[in-house]
């Protein structure tokens, strides 16, 4: 069985010869772990490859967003990095006043890039029996990008015309970008908001459905009218919209789990969504107790994975994270052949 044909058979809900694997590794781990990854990554090849990922970062603005200092990203919107190996945040957004929302330029000439870079896309694909995600749309952020996170919550709460106008102007850019990975051959589309805190959603899940459930209504239409799967990640606990997420048609979604009751999403949810993980990396990668890593596998083993696809043995690996764990979580997966 090739990654591919996993990964579909996991999405579908169809008999699996074991769990597919995934794994974001940033930067900064990699600097400080870089060959004890590359074992990692040789005994326990993933199944899931991002181009999306590969052509924004080698086709935005030449500056590096992990360096300490300043960045500037293709909307022109300046980060500032205080440490090497995790992107920095934004601090003084374009729009400090809403009549400045003509200063927000989506920068089209990159997916005038990605267009015309189709063919070698779809060259990638064909040469590769691994499931290919492609794109990165998120609105949401982009929008606290280009507004500033208090000033667009205080947007959201007052709904002035302007608001309206920046969320129409951004998910217009995205539509258009999704649009073009829908006409290469990867196997899925990707988009991403992180909507929830340590302990609930950001906003009110009513305010979610009326302003941003219908944008990933339209980017799930998308994707499936050209015969791909949707993906979506997001952090924090967002238990209160994975019910619209798969009524809107999610099939697979990477969430924080151990920020929301486990088996409560289980029994919602397990057989309707696939979870493309995450194992916890606030507590359980970071533990100096391997034996809470093989606890937490079984959670989720008896919890979200019916052996019948629907799980996906997804991590980040991110600074906090210890190699032996990561490399633990995926070994305990193989338990479960």
């Amino acid at each position: 069985m090739t990654s591919r044909e996993r990964v579909k058979r996991a999405l579908t809900f169809s008999s699996i010869d074991r769990i597919p694997r995934d794994l974001w590794i940033l930067p900064i781990a990699l600097k400080r772990y870089d060959k004890q990854i590359k074992a990692i990554l040789k005994k326990f090849p993933p199944d899931i490859e991002k181009l999306g990922y590969n052509f924004f970062n080698k086709n935005r603005i030449k500056e590096d967003p992990y360096k300490i200092g300043t960045y500037m990203d293709e909307w022109g919107c300046i980060f500032k990095n205080v440490q090497e190996g995790i992107i920095g945040e934004v601090k003084e957004p374009i729009i400090t006043n809403l009549a400045d929302i003509n200063k927000v330029k989506p920068p089209y000439k990159l997916l005038d890039i990605l267009s015309k870079g189709r063919k070698q896309i779809n060259k990638n694909c064909r040469k590769s029996d691994k499931f290919i995600l492609g794109g990165w749309a998120n609105p949401f952020e982009r929008m606290q990008w280009l507004r500033g996170t208090p000033n667009l919550y205080m947007d959201i709460i007052d709904q002035p015309p302007q608001f309206f106008e920046l969320r129409d102007i951004v998910h217009k850019y995205f539509l258009k970008e999704i649009k073009i990975w829908t006409e290469t051959e990867v196997d899925g589309v990707i988009f991403a908001d992180d909507w929830g805190a340590q302990n609930s959603l950001l906003i009110s899940p009513k305010l979610w459905k009326i302003f941003f459930k219908p944008l990933y209504k339209d980017y799930c239409n998308l994707i499936h009218s050209a015969g791909k799967f949707a993906f979506m990640h997001s952090d924090g606990y967002i238990f209160d919209i994975y019910e619209d997420l798969i009524e809107i048609g999610v099939d697979a979604i990477n969430s924080q789990l151990f920020c929301m009751d486990i088996e409560k999403i289980g029994k919602k949810f397990k057989g309707r969504i696939t979870f493309w993980g995450e194992m916890d990396r606030q507590h359980i990668l970071p533990s100096k107790n391997s034996n809470d890593v093989r606890e937490a596998v079984k959670r989720l083993k008896q919890f979200l994975d019916g052996k019948c696809g629907g799980m996906i043995a997804q991590c980040e690996f991110g600074a906090a994270a210890r190699f032996e764990n990561v490399r633990m979580m995926f070994e305990e997966w193989e338990k479960y052949k």
